[in-house]
């Protein structure tokens, strides 16, 4: 992150022509092809929004107005996490600014390209505690990449060149650019700026592998038995996902994904384990305990994922490829570090192992993968059903049975975790706020994605806790009939507090029984005017999950489920993660089931557990 204003360097030489500020910005987000930006207006940024809107009557662009600043924080990230540009969302001075923090702290721990652009008192009240004045250039230092006060308007459209260059390369992330209402309304000599015009002295992303490096972390997948490929959302941001399966089939390795890195290995591929850490798969976390060979293709080791640190993957060697030199080697120090663009790493490992001939014996492994199958078929993931009470589970299934191709957000909590665990999604198709774990996520990010991918079906699983965290973009998605799905996994608690204060607070429910005081939320959307359902009984289940698909419109579904259901298996604090509580291990005799051909290897097997025992795929 940097903390001062960076140093602008000068465009290509075009005609100036008398232009205020604030049209300079709008004109060149426009030439950056912004064509969405989620917003709020207020006093300061009233001249960007005059002057945006001439531009949406010109019809370069188009403003969605959000009921809270958080919600166009939010819809801007779920827009960049879905397509891979860069979000746009405006907030006036004051307590618009601080409303974007959460929402640009998001974006800041999941690494997601975002420009916000806030507006501020005139240049001569700075510092003076003038009326909705507050230092967010200050106060959001820690949580950007870059920083910006406009001082002079005819700086602008170097700046937002600067600010989207910034955001978009190298480890992505959120910049700010406040501008003061002078500085809107100030007439400049206006000379348009192109993307790729400017230059950043001294930021220069390393993108290239060392070649040595390149050539250490092969001897060592050569030579590794037991070698597990860890990958996160540097692997989505560098839509690398291609060289992620292809080295994996290259060498026979298992994948396992982090939280942000759901997406970038087909989960019904054979060599799949899943999630990994506190909440992932059984088998993913013993892989992760025994493998002697650890690749790291842009994780950054949170602590959600290694459990106690020391004893994360101790028995093996580990390959760390990152952007970021910061990440490499900050909570485990790497045998090879490798700092470049995850894709362009594996495409040169890939490239080299063919140069080199690096043999590929594929018998190595074999015993290796066996041995994951063995887990997986022994501890399953599994869909409890109950007879009076809908599981939790069987809500994520069926709605994943019926939009399989969907883009799914999530708010934070145990529907979050059994959404991750249950759903199989592809590229950009899984969009959750993982490092900051942000309640009321959800339903803003999904009526970013649905802006972006009006074609595309978008749904997001909520809790009825998040959800009311910022449930009045209802009336955003009426306003303008986004026609994003909203399925409330409605246990009437703060769900994962309350499975903590079961499990380690001796069942003391301290401020997190949700079900006092609950809305109707049939009724409330019916309020905002969106479609409502509700559902309560296993037979409803299926049919009102249709009606929600074949509404063309915004939806909020509400589920009543189980209201004592945990969310396993679970990785203690301070444990590691060979240690999980909650295994829901298999008798032998109920192992087998029936006779089917597999898709993958084309012979005919007693599936195990939903897996052929021949290859290990997910049926």
């Amino acid at each position: 992150m940097v903390s001062s204003i960076a140093k602008i360097t000068s465009p290509l030489a075009e005609t100036p022509q008398r232009r205020t500020g604030a049209y300079a910005l709008i004109d060149s987000l426009v030439r950056h092809g912004v064509k969405h930006i989620f917003g709020y207006p207020g006093g300061a940024i009233l001249p960007i929004y005059d002057e945006l809107y001439r531009a949406e009557a010109r019809g370069d662009i188009q403003h969605f107005l959000v009921r809270h600043e958080q919600g166009a924080s939010h819809a801007a990230d779920g827009y960049a996490r879905a397509t891979g540009k860069v979000g746009v969302c405006f907030g006036t001075s004051g307590p618009g600014a601080t409303n974007l923090v959460t929402g640009i702290a998001t974006a800041h721990l999941d690494s997601i390209p975002m420009v916000v652009v806030t507006g501020q008192v005139g240049r001569a009240a700075i510092g003076s505690d003038a009326f909705q004045e507050t230092d967010i250039f200050g106060i959001t230092l820690p949580i950007v990449k870059h920083s910006y006060v406009v001082r002079h308007a005819e700086d602008m459209a170097k700046i937002v060149a600067e600010a989207f260059h910034i955001a978009s390369t190298g480890r992505p992330g959120p910049v700010l650019i406040d501008v003061p209402k002078d500085v809107g309304l100030e007439e400049c000599d206006y000379i348009p700026v192109e993307p790729g015009q400017v230059k950043l002295p001294g930021y220069r992303p390393t993108v290239k592998g060392n070649p040595r490096q390149i050539n250490a972390a092969l001897s060592l997948i050569e030579t590794s038995e037991r070698p597990l490929l860890y990958v996160g959302g540097g692997a989505i941001a560098a839509n690398a996902h291609a060289q992620v399966q292809e080295l994996a089939e290259r060498f026979q390795i298992p994948v396992t994904t982090t939280l942000m890195g759901i997406g970038s290995f087909d989960e019904h591929h054979p060599l799949s384990v899943g999630m990994l850490g506190m909440h992932g798969t059984a088998y993913a976390n013993f892989a992760v305990s025994e493998c002697d060979l650890l690749i790291a293709v842009g994780a950054r080791f949170d602590d959600r994922v290694t459990g106690k640190l020391d004893e994360f993957a101790s028995r093996a060697r580990v390959i760390h490829i990152d952007i970021d030199p910061a990440e490499v080697g900050k909570n485990r120090l790497p045998e090879v570090p490798i700092v470049g663009d995850v894709r362009q790493v594996l495409e040169q490992l890939l490239q080299r192992s063919r140069e080199i001939d690096v043999p590929l014996d594929a018998e190595k492994t074999t015993p290796w993968l066996n041995r994951i199958n063995r887990w997986r078929e022994q501890y399953p993931l599994v869909a409890p059903h109950y007879d009076h009470r809908i599981s939790p589970q069987e809500v994520i299934v069926e709605v994943g049975r019926q939009a399989p191709h969907a883009y799914y957000t999530t708010d934070v909590g145990q529907h979050q975790m059994w959404a991750a665990q249950f759903l199989n999604n592809g590229p950009r198709r899984w969009i959750s706020s993982a490092g900051l774990g942000t309640m009321g996520y959800g339903m803003p990010a999904a009526m970013g994605v649905k802006v972006a991918l009006p074609e595309e079906e978008v749904i997001c699983i909520s809790g009825d806790a998040s959800f009311q965290m910022n449930l009045q973009e209802l009336a955003t998605l009426a306003q303008y009939n986004i026609a994003a799905k909203t399925v409330i996994i409605n246990n009437g608690w703060q769900g994962m507090v309350r499975q903590w204060q079961q499990t380690f607070y001796g069942e003391r429910y301290s401020s997190s029984n949700m079900q006092t005081g609950m809305p109707d939320f049939e009724l409330l959307a019916k309020a905002f005017g969106v479609k409502g359902i509700t559902v309560t009984e296993h037979s409803q289940l299926a049919g009102a999950v249709a009606e929600m698909l074949a509404h063309d419109g915004p939806v909020l579904m509400d589920v009543h489920v189980k209201r004592d259901e945990n969310c396993y298996p679970m990785v203690a604090p301070g444990k590691s993660n060979a240690q999980m509580i909650g295994l829901p291990e298999l008798k032998s005799s109920e192992l087998m089931t029936e006779l089917i051909r597999c898709t993958y290897c084309g012979t005919d097997n007693p599936v195990t557990n939903k897996f052929c025992p021949e290859c290990g795929t997910k049926i």
